[in-house]
């Protein structure tokens, strides 16, 4: 692979990076597209119906999604390789890739779309029962907790706006925080306040996630005293933040003060020439499927013009 001189090298799978792939490819440009060795398919691969992608009105699992994707990108010459980019070179005409497997990679342009992942508790019942009553996306998953007394634990922005949106769909949504006050803007506070399907639970933490199939408790415990006890819930939704996957790219693209990639305006490229960010790794505000998609596809037309040009 060292002696090849790539058009395009495409990091991260997920919406953004198999779009990128589709329409990368179906322009000739073969590109490789680095699915990741654990993270292929992106956080869509740990959600079970996905019922919001337009285009499938009875709805699709997030793993067959994925898949579909994948095999689009696939199909039209994608050049797929499961494995984990780990060092990278990004300034100059020719950008250098090495991957988990020692392969060293040359190529004129490069897509990042490594995605951000959800902050987690920690707790490790929270990802066994993930998709089973834990969710990180009130947007993805709220419908499905429709009559149902469901908990939130945050307390920033994001929480109250889950919290919200999901007395939408639920009998009662109690929002749990560590501490006895929010960090929340006050505009959203007092929304969350005024809704009266919204219960607070201060000074408490969640210890556990307790169920054997789905979510049917979970374990509490006061932060002032230490006390500890039982609250029943069918659905737990982490609010508490997202972390984008942009360690490799310290020190060579821009990136703002939480880590996501600055791009320039409406477009996908970055401070770096013939370097492109797409999906997740560069939007604080939507992080759905569907904008993700958007973003990748995005990123392959501004690539394929790049290109052209070069």
């Amino acid at each position: 692979m060292s002696e090849t001189l790539h058009e395009l090298v495409i990091v991260g799978s997920g919406p953004a990076g198999y779009t990128a792939g589709i329409y990368a490819a179906r322009a000739q440009l073969a590109p490789v597209l680095y699915e990741g060795s654990v993270t292929a398919g992106g956080a869509l691969m740990n959600t079970t119906e996905v019922e919001n992608f337009p285009g499938f009105p009875a709805g699709i699992i997030g793993p067959d999604l994925m898949d579909n994707l994948k095999a689009q990108a696939e199909k039209f010459g994608s050049i797929l390789v499961r494995d984990d980019i780990v060092e990278l070179q990004l300034d100059g005409d020719v950008k250098v890739l090495k991957d988990g497997s020692g392969n060293v990679l040359r190529a004129k342009a490069v897509i990042l779309a490594t995605g951000s992942a959800y902050k987690e508790i920690g707790l490790e019942n929270e990802k066994r029962l993930s998709g089973r009553g834990v969710s990180w996306c009130a947007t993805c998953d709220g419908f499905f907790f429709r009559n149902q007394e469901i908990a939130v634990v945050g307390g920033g922005d994001s929480a109250m706006e889950e919290a919200n949106f999901l007395t939408r769909f639920a009998s009662k949504v109690v929002i749990i925080h560590r501490r006895d006050s929010l960090r929340a803007s006050k505009i959203m506070v007092e929304r969350a306040q005024a809704n009266p399907k919204i219960e607070f639970l201060w000074n408490t933490e969640v210890i556990d996630v307790l169920g054997a199939e789905n979510v049917s408790a979970l374990k509490l415990r006061n932060t002032v005293d230490g006390t500890e006890s039982e609250r029943a819930f069918t659905g737990l939704f982490v609010a508490i933040g997202h972390t984008p996957r942009s360690e490799l790219l310290v020190g060579q693209v821009d990136l703002d003060n939480e880590g996501y990639v600055k791009v320039d305006g409406r477009s996908t490229r970055t401070n770096l020439t013939g370097v492109f960010a797409c999906g997740d790794l560069v939007d604080h505000t939507y992080r759905q499927a569907i904008t993700a998609a958007g973003s990748g596809c995005q990123a392959a037309l501004d690539a394929e013009r790049f290109l052209a040009g070069h």
